[in-house]
């Protein structure tokens, strides 16, 4: 199985935003505070679906769980919206989670 990083996702989200330009918003730090919200919306449905079918949700073998998977796609998408509308990269994401991570290590 072969990893699924982030500029792969944001490639597929570049594609997505072309093939609707004039249908969606444009990306830009404008829209960036709009895409957010949707992608709140979008936790909020995988928050449901948790709330409604408990941990189990995520049990391999219950039919939820496809469900649960395609919200936390929806959330994916947006995030990486949220990334193109900032003009944030892979690479800066990845030297800040580092930072972040290493603190956090250090933390207590």
């Amino acid at each position: 199985m072969s990893d699924f990083g982030i500029n792969e996702m944001l490639e597929m989200q570049k594609a997505l935003q072309e093939k609707y330009k004039d249908k969606w918003e444009h990306i830009s730090p404008e829209v960036g505070k709009n895409k957010l919200l949707w992608m709140i919306g979008e936790v909020g449905e995988v928050i449901d679906i948790v709330k409604k079918h408990g941990p189990q949700a995520a049990d391999i073998d219950n039919p939820e769980r496809n469900h649960l998977i395609e919200e936390m796609a929806d959330v994916l998408m947006y995030y990486n919206d949220v990334l193109l509308c900032y003009g944030i990269t892979a690479e800066e994401l990845k030297e800040s989670y580092t930072i972040k991570f290493e603190k956090n290590m250090n933390r207590w």
